[in-house]
């Protein structure tokens, strides 16, 4: 018997939303982490609230909306509230009712400062390694760092002399007049020390290679475990050519302190004397690629004769995956923030869905 097209919405409607979601859905097993995670960090949220006036949104709420975000590649807030507003599993996941309303987008403008004052996406992402069940899959002996270019959210046309004019009042008219006027930069040198963008001072000016051009970003950093390949640490710098030894220096300290050296695997532009005598005097080997082009080496044959070194530097590469999945799916390689807070602090929170993206599968695994 054929059915009748009956478009008359019901009166009333009694939906479950746990019934709505399969039980091997994979968002399962994520949100049970995240919730452990948002628990232990019930402290930290209360310390970030007045304890009197208005309830606001939950800031539990809001990051788990920002991780589906960074999962289903959402290119903006307006865009994640309108598919809150009739996607029932993004209902589910955030942890509203089927008649609550979505609230406006501007409530994460209004809060991010708010979480970024509290460095919760470092936190949130120390909290989710810390549970026993992830604990267990890390490696504590074996590591790999590297960095990427994160693009800057400026035009290359706000780069102007430091000394010059900063709302262009002054310099002469360009030709085609408005917003976006023509503007010849053939013979322009232009560099980090004149130069600076005024619509973000913070980014610089970075070339990624020879013959590249140079583009206004930030660069950010990842520290991976070699068992698994999670990201245990990530931050974000300006974009130098020492910013990746330093960081990585940063990131490895905390885990050096014990008394059974570790190793940290890296690629060749991290093959310098001084960076490598820093590592040593923190009793951690340094697995770094030789750089042969036309200079001695910092790594001998202390190093590379042992077995582990080969090991090292083929699963370092996997750091790749992180930052490919980072930039492309979180949506990082261009980020829609400005300032070096507010794009590190994205930029972190990338690294924490990026672990919740991979451990349903390891977990199974191991169990």
């Amino acid at each position: 018997m054929r059915g009748g097209d009956i478009r008359t919405g019901e009166l009333f409607s009694y939906v479950d939303l746990e019934d709505r979601v399969r039980r091997n859905y994979p968002l399962r097993s994520i949100r049970l982490i995240v919730n452990e995670a948002l628990a232990a960090l019930g402290g930290e949220f209360a310390a970030l609230y007045s304890p009197i006036g208005r309830p606001s949104i939950p800031p539990e709420k809001l990051l788990r909306a920002m991780l589906l975000q960074a999962f289903y590649s959402i290119r903006s807030e307006r865009l994640l509230m309108e598919r809150l507003e009739y996607d029932l599993l993004f209902r589910w996941f955030v942890g509203i009712g089927v008649d609550d309303a979505a609230w406006n987008h501007s409530v994460f403008s209004k809060n991010r400062d708010r979480l970024l004052e509290g460095d919760i996406a470092a936190k949130f992402l120390s909290a989710i390694l810390a549970q026993a069940k992830v604990k267990a899959l890390l490696s504590t002996d074996h590591f790999s760092v590297d960095g990427t270019l994160i693009e800057a959210w400026a035009s290359m046309k706000s780069v102007k002399p430091k000394d010059g004019p900063k709302d262009g009042s002054g310099e002469p008219p360009a030709a085609g007049g408005g917003r976006n006027a023509e503007a010849d930069f053939h013979g322009d040198r232009r560099s980090n020390q004149t130069h600076a963008s005024t619509t973000d001072p913070e980014a610089r000016l970075y070339k990624k290679g020879k013959g590249k051009e140079a583009k206004l970003c930030f660069m950010g950093h990842g520290l991976m475990e070699n068992r698994h390949g999670l990201l245990v640490d990530a931050c974000l710098t300006q974009a130098d050519g020492h910013a990746e030894r330093v960081a990585a220096l940063h990131m490895i300290e905390p885990r050096a302190d014990r008394p059974r050296a570790i190793t940290l695997g890296a690629d060749k532009a991290y093959d310098t004397e001084d960076f490598v005598n820093e590592l040593r005097s923190m009793k951690v080997t340094p697995h770094v690629t030789q750089n042969a082009n036309g200079r001695r080496s910092a790594i001998d044959g202390r190093t590379t004769r042992h077995g582990g070194y080969v090991v090292s530097l083929r699963i370092r590469k996997r750091i790749e995956e992180a930052f490919g999945w980072i930039k492309t799916v979180a949506g990082q390689d261009k980020t829609k923030f400005r300032g070096r807070d507010r794009v590190g602090w994205a930029f972190t929170l990338a690294a924490a869905a990026y672990d919740l993206v991979r451990l349903p599968k390891l977990l199974a695994v191991s169990t």
